[in-house]
């Protein structure tokens, strides 16, 4: 019989006795650490496309593809944990559909799941170049399988071409130059991390790159990747130019997974359309990069593609599967999201894109220590810093109470 969790963490009568997870990464595990945390005692049954326990994906265009570390390094929990929370665990099998009426998900090998309550935690692909699909050194990177394809090749020390200038493509460029590749970055942004940091930072960024040897091409478009004998040997750019290349990384972004969703009647556009408490409808729920919901203050549909967000919105779902939609509290969140690039860390609070005003509030991009408060219509809507760590945090408060935008702040 179904239950309710009351305050407290008792769980009775009407909270759902069978919930589904599928997704096995950060949001999906989240999700079912929170259920158990909070007492839920019922068929907890976490469902995921790779055969790996989940696993971290930050660390794949860094610490992985350098090869500081290893594979085990990334795991979110090691086995005993895992096998702790008492899961029905199915790794390596993709969800194929989903009968909202029914209430069960069919997976590919031909088997079917019911339950109660879904989380849909499929998380996003990495988007790839048309007609580049089995085409050898054309390389994403998104899973473990990805990130050590690429490492095999930069071991080699290629010419690497990077299409895309963002978070993965950056990234993945500083990496390769530090291990002796020959590296250039195409973006068609005005400058890397342009649409992360705006166009002032992100020149800053650029010389950075360009002081480390990567060849750095911005405003421009990549046509198509050529090859020779079934590999890549370079790209074509929109402008007419080739780059010659013996490996060519596609970091131009990603897709949420939900196609498996076609005619269950959750709605997706750009994602899980979610309410402001991460529920869909028909006891189906979203978190992670998949799901898209009304920012709290503006009502415009967001999602955010980061794993501070994917662990907080996998708790925030658990709690509310608990409460029952009627009970459920509205997901607020100040995203958060960070890179590491040479000598530089750069930590982002909130939604720098939202913006339409930049300010420098402490330190100076002379000397590439920096805190930058970035505004829409007078307030603030994110803070960016580079290399200070410590006191970014101060201004936190001011985000996520989208403060008086002012000349210079201080926390």
């Amino acid at each position: 019989m179904p239950r309710r969790r009351h305050q407290g963490g008792a769980v009775t009568a009407a909270a759902p006795s069978r919930i589904t997870v599928v997704g096995a990464s950060a949001a999906g595990l989240s999700v079912a650490e929170g259920l158990r945390r909070e007492g839920y005692p019922g068929r907890l049954t976490l469902i995921g496309e790779e055969a790996h326990l989940p696993y971290d994906r930050p660390p794949l265009s860094k610490q992985l593809l350098s090869g500081q570390w290893e594979a085990d390094r990334l795991r979110l929990r090691d086995s005993a944990a895992i096998e702790a929370l008492d899961l029905d665990l199915r790794l390596g099998t993709r969800a194929a559909a989903l009968d909202t009426a029914a209430g069960e998900v069919a997976l590919a090998d031909g088997s079917r799941v019911g339950h109660d309550a879904l989380v849909v935690a499929t998380g996003a692909r990495a988007r790839r170049l048309p007609g580049t699909e089995g085409i050898g050194g054309v390389h994403v990177l998104r899973t473990l399988e990805d990130a050590f394809a690429l490492r095999e090749d930069v071991a080699a020390k290629p010419h690497l071409v990077v299409v895309g200038g963002g978070f993965v493509g950056a990234e993945a460029a500083a990496v390769a130059r530090a291990l002796g590749c020959e590296v250039t970055m195409v973006t068609d942004t005005a400058q890397p991390m342009g649409d992360a940091l705006g166009d002032e930072l992100g020149a800053m960024l650029r010389a950075v790159h360009t002081e480390h040897g990567v060849r750095v091409e911005t405003g421009v478009l990549v046509d198509r990747v050529l090859t020779a004998d079934g590999r890549a040997s370079g790209v074509r750019l929109v402008d007419g130019r080739t780059i010659a290349a013996d490996a060519v990384l596609v970091g131009i972004g990603a897709r949420p997974n939900v196609e498996w969703l076609a005619g269950s009647g959750v709605p997706v556009s750009g994602g899980v359309v979610c309410d402001a408490t991460l529920h869909a409808g028909s006891g189906v729920w979203a978190a992670g990069d998949v799901a898209s919901w009304p920012n709290p203050r503006t009502g415009e549909l967001v999602r955010v593609e980061h794993r501070t967000n994917a662990a907080e919105q996998g708790l925030a779902v658990a709690r509310n599967i608990l409460a029952g939609p009627e009970h459920a509290t509205p997901f607020e969140t100040v995203p958060y999201v960070w890179t590491d690039q040479y000598d530089l860390k750069i930590q982002i609070y909130g939604r720098t894109r939202d913006a339409d005003e930049v300010r420098i509030v402490e330190g100076g991009l002379a000397e590439r220590r920096l805190i930058a408060l970035y505004g829409r219509d007078g307030r603030v809507c994110a803070a960016v810093g580079v290399n200070m760590t410590r006191a970014l945090r101060g201004y936190r408060p001011q985000v996520a109470e989208a403060a008086e935008l002012k000349e210079r702040s201080t926390p």
